[in-house]
């Protein structure tokens, strides 16, 4: 089975900051990459708004409706965040903890300790009929404690499956991935997956765990778009989130 690629725009975002106008533009992005195959698109709204904007939440939101394609919100648990969910009605707010003066989010969490933090948020936009996922660490023992707040999915990091990459330590981590992907299905939920995953080590993904039915891509894929343009690029991502080997990638 297929996984459906969803695209994290952030650092087409991150580009457009750079220079203070207003190109590229995220929406723009986002057509191609959907006229190209893409599932849906991602957004990562940090509170320091260093890449994604609430102007670009509110225009791919619009994109995502107009086209028929899912969108993706992650971020933390502030309550402007919370708030622009439930407004936009997203397709699916991933729920990701954050720590002060980190470059990208390199944990999952602390589950049960962060309880009390993430069921009510689950609970509240669960409510308005928005799919809930979390963003976990691949651990098939905390599965049971994910489980437990409601969550509809979760969204297992893949950096030390993407770190392990070409070394033994890689059979140790696919292991480790598919033990987390059963037993988050054992307990009702779906998997999402995403961190470091590029044209290389996705397909491995795909054709070794079933369970997992989407994947956000973000980092690789831009910055092989550098090299092969966004319209191709995102046709081998597709192609690969099928399992099928990649051409040789350009970026890592």
């Amino acid at each position: 089975m297929a996984i459906n690629l969803s695209v994290n725009l952030n650092k087409i975002a991150l580009l457009r900051n750079s220079r203070g106008a207003a190109n590229p533009s995220p929406r723009t992005a986002g057509i191609a990459c959907l006229d190209s195959g893409a599932y849906g698109l991602t957004l990562h709204w940090r509170h320091d708004n260093r890449h994604t904007r609430i102007d670009d939440v509110r225009a791919l939101r619009q994109l995502c409706r107009d086209r028929g394609a899912e969108f993706n919100l992650e971020g933390d648990d502030r309550e402007e965040l919370i708030a622009i969910a439930e407004e936009l009605a997203v397709t699916q707010f991933t729920l990701v903890p954050v720590k002060p003066g980190e470059i990208t989010s390199d944990h999952g969490w602390d589950l049960p300790n962060q309880h009390g933090v993430v069921a009510p948020i689950v609970a509240r936009l669960k409510a308005k009929g928005i799919r809930t996922a979390i963003f976990v660490d691949p651990n098939p023992a905390m599965m049971g404690a994910a489980a437990a707040t409601g969550v509809d999915r979760v969204e297992i990091y893949t950096e030390p499956y993407a770190s392990a990459w070409g070394k033994p330590q890689l059979v140790v981590e696919l292991e480790n991935l598919k033990a987390t992907a059963r037993e988050a299905t054992r307990l009702g939920m779906k998997v999402n997956c995403g961190h470091d995953l590029n044209l290389r080590n996705t397909p491995l993904l795909a054709r070794e765990i079933p369970e997992i039915v989407e994947a956000s891509i973000g980092h690789a894929l831009i910055a092989d778009a550098l090299y092969l343009g966004l319209h191709e690029t995102v046709r081998r991502y597709v192609r690969v989130c099928s399992g099928e080997a990649a051409d040789a990638p350009v970026t890592q």
